[in-house]
């Protein structure tokens, strides 16, 4: 298949081109800066660069109709995650206004389906877990609710252009070379890491190569069109669980030091309120709080009875994977 990956300079969207290309596809990454893309290009990636919000750029990236490099399958990764002094007009622009954008050129370019990767964010704090698709959508913070945003205007520019399009929400992406949880396997390994609260939430990772697979059968599977699937790992722990196991893999004791939530809570709002004006990037703020206080545990059998879909990294083996990554590459 010729397929179209944005955002495949990051974490997620860098393991998908990659893989997509060994599995011999034809793989085109629209990317804002080439030079950060050098590993994509030695897999056999062509690049293109560009920013996702110029039409033209999209133009080019999706080759236009009938061209002999136009495009099958765009898988849309790319995102704005959470940055200091980033603007919630930015935040929309990214994460809502341009999914439209991407849709509207995958049509004109002849794409059979785009694949828009959202987040399980869009349903906030889990209250009766595990959550399916049809949980209520209760998003939190600017991210989750312009991802929600996004996903809708998915879904109505696939159904008014005629165009297949198929949502997934991950839960908690982790593995080697991932700088979201990095500060938790590193506090854990270093026996720095305090648990705020009674550590009972429950949390839910998605190791990156059983995401890649998901998103692959996203973009391949028949059944997928114009559905929504969460992706997620096939084990669900307490956060007490989870920082217990890091710390059996790691080789040291786990974590006893339980704080108070509130105290922090309080100490986030101040200092994001200090720093935002500046674009700093807060030393603690309300949602790494939220990250000991809010359940997160999820229902894959959507994705497994209508796809396929099957997690083959245990959470053990994949907390071993990711921690050797990180100490030869010397991050922890």
């Amino acid at each position: 298949m010729r397929t179209l990956v944005t955002g495949a300079t990051g974490f997620t969207g860098g393991h998908l081109a990659r893989a997509l290309a060994s599995s011999g596809h034809q793989v085109r990454a629209l990317v804002r800066d080439p030079s950060r893309a050098g590993d994509l290009a030695e897999c056999g990636v062509e690049l293109v660069a560009g920013d996702l919000r110029d039409a033209s750029a999209l133009a080019r990236a999706m080759a236009g109709p009938g061209s002999p490099g136009s495009i099958d399958v765009v898988y849309h990764i790319a995102a704005i995650y959470r940055q200091a002094g980033v603007s919630r007009d930015v935040y929309r622009a990214v994460n809502a206004t341009a999914v439209g954008q991407i849709i509207e050129a995958a049509k004109a370019a002849g794409a059979t389906r785009v694949v828009h990767c959202s987040t399980v964010g869009v349903h906030g704090d889990v209250e009766h877990p595990p959550a399916n698709e049809d949980a209520p959508l209760k998003p939190g913070d600017i991210y989750q609710v312009t991802k929600l945003e996004g996903e809708r205007i998915a879904r109505d520019t696939g159904a008014r252009l005629g165009i297949e399009v198929t949502i997934a929400r991950p839960t908690g992406i982790y593995g080697p070379g991932d700088r979201r949880l990095l500060k938790l396997f590193r506090g854990v390994a270093r026996r720095r890491f305090p648990i705020l609260g009674r550590g009972e939430i429950y949390y839910h990772l998605t190791y990156i190569d059983d995401l890649v697979d998901g998103l692959r059968l996203c973009g391949e599977h028949p059944a997928a069109a114009n559905r929504t699937y969460i992706l997620a790992g096939g084990e669900v722990t307490t956060l007490n669980e989870l920082v217990a196991l890091i710390a059996g893999v790691a080789g040291v004791p786990p974590p006893r030091l339980h704080l108070p939530v509130w105290p922090f809570w309080i100490a986030g709002a101040a200092c994001e309120a200090l720093c935002a004006p500046f674009g700093i990037e807060p030393p603690i703020y309300r949602r790494r709080v939220d990250f000991y206080t809010k359940s997160r545990a999820f229902d894959i059998t959507r994705a497994r009875q209508e796809l396929g879909y099957a997690p083959r990294v245990g959470l053990a083996d994949g907390i071993k994977r990711t921690l050797d990554w990180y100490r030869e590459h010397g991050w922890i």
